[in-house]
């Protein structure tokens, strides 16, 4: 049923769910149960990409929820061209992405909507940082706009025709803080992206700003009251069983899971049981990727430690744990390095870790002079200088290699 067509008394917010299905009966349960009581269910990007469920299904899952279960989404920098899909596109709203040459919105600026006695705009948008972070090739002939402005003209298109601004936002939390304070208007933004637990809503003047957790375990939540809104977050409540007309997801994740379980050889030592350490193992693999039985021919191996997620492990590698510690596809090619930097690989670094989280990089110390360098396809071709060839080895592959591959040295 559409919002439209429902009876709306508050808004449910979800965040950067990282197609994260191995717990989700909770949040399934939760969010299904939330519609039929009168809830607009919303969600602040990313979610998709961060799992085996992804890289196996290639986001059936992932749209099938969306498309069953929200009212309205904005888009993240996770899974971009899904955004477009023709089901999805109508339900996603951002107010700042544009088409590079046209200047035309690239979604519905927003969506007005009746929640409670209040006539609410409901819009999004996407900060430049995590546009950019979206693969050079999937944001081609795209553009964003500052959300500042982007957000100041929409107000002044339709503000005789709202009472209320809401805003799904794919910046991270201090973004919105400084959001909130550019635009006084804005009574609700929900923020994403920032990969943080905020357990409390904070506010900045007549805004509250908020965010549910990540992962698919837990929401924010507001409703409007006289001259405010009420605001909280909260985790999912425990649900074992999710409703009838949403067995077919269960179906599918039960088929994925079985896949997922799969054994792909025992951990070494330092990686057995317990939270997986990212940043060891970017510095393990770069040291292999280097000298090591996977050299590929490296003189200079650059990773991005982001590059990486932190599930927690057992003894024994199954296929589920690879694409949750690599869930993005990357491939290890050899890369151009951009003139400014061949003789100053410290600023190369620098530059790198400005744009895509902590840096790790072999050997140590760097040369003098470095034209080509070792790295992912996706740090290649957003901040080095384009690939030159690839490797024919994926970084799923070399992590694997790692992880298993004899005992600690």
């Amino acid at each position: 049923m559409t919002p439209a067509r429902r009876l709306i008394q508050r808004i449910v917010a979800t965040t950067d769910v990282h197609s994260a299905f191995d717990t989700a009966v909770p949040m399934l349960a939760y969010l299904h149960a939330a519609r039929q009581d009168g809830a607009l269910v919303v969600d602040c990007g990313d979610f998709f990409e961060g799992t085996g469920y992804y890289r196996l299904g290639r986001g059936r899952i992932e749209r099938d929820i969306l498309l069953r279960l929200y009212d309205v989404i904005a888009p993240g920098n996770h899974g971009w061209p899904h955004y477009f899909e023709p089901g999805l596109h109508r339900i996603t709203v951002c107010a700042n992405a544009v088409d590079s040459k046209t200047g035309k919105p690239l979604f519905p600026t927003l969506r007005l909507i009746r929640v409670g006695p209040r006539r609410v705009a409901v819009t999004g948008i996407i900060s430049p940082q995590a546009f950019n972070a979206i693969p050079v090739g999937q944001r081609a002939g795209h553009h964003v706009l500052e959300p500042v402005g982007a957000l100041r003209e929409l107000l002044l298109a339709h503000h005789h025709e709202v009472d209320s601004w809401v805003v799904l936002s794919h910046s991270g939390f201090d973004e919105d803080l400084g959001l909130a304070k550019s635009c006084p208007f804005l009574d609700v933004v929900f923020a994403g992206h920032c990969h943080s637990d905020r357990p409390a809503p904070v506010r900045v003047g007549d805004t509250v700003i908020l965010k549910g957790r990540e992962l698919a375990t837990g929401y924010a939540l507001v409703q409007p009251l006289d001259t405010s809104w009420a605001s909280r977050v909260a985790d999912f409540p425990p649900a074992s069983v999710v409703p009838q007309d949403l067995y077919p997801f269960r179906r599918s994740l039960a088929s994925w899971q079985q896949k997922l379980r799969l054994p792909l050889g025992t951990l070494r030592l330092p990686y057995r049981k317990g939270p997986l350490d990212r940043r060891a193992l970017a510095w393990d693999l770069v040291e292999r990727l280097h000298h090591g039985p996977s050299s590929l021919g490296a003189e200079v191996v650059v990773l991005n430690e982001t590059a990486f997620r932190s599930p927690h492990l057992g003894t024994t590698l199954s296929q589920g744990d690879l694409l949750a510690i690599e869930p993005f596809g990357n491939d290890l090619v050899h890369a151009h390095v951009p003139d400014p930097y061949v003789a100053n690989p410290a600023a190369l670094l620098t530059h790198l870790a400005e744009r895509a989280g902590p840096i790790v990089s072999a050997p140590f110390p760097l040369p003098d002079r470095m034209p080509i360098v070792l790295t992912t396809s996706y740090l290649a071709d957003a901040y080095v200088g384009g690939r030159i060839q690839r490797t024919g080895t994926s970084l799923s592959q070399a992590v694997q290699r790692t992880l298993t591959d004899g005992e600690s040295r």
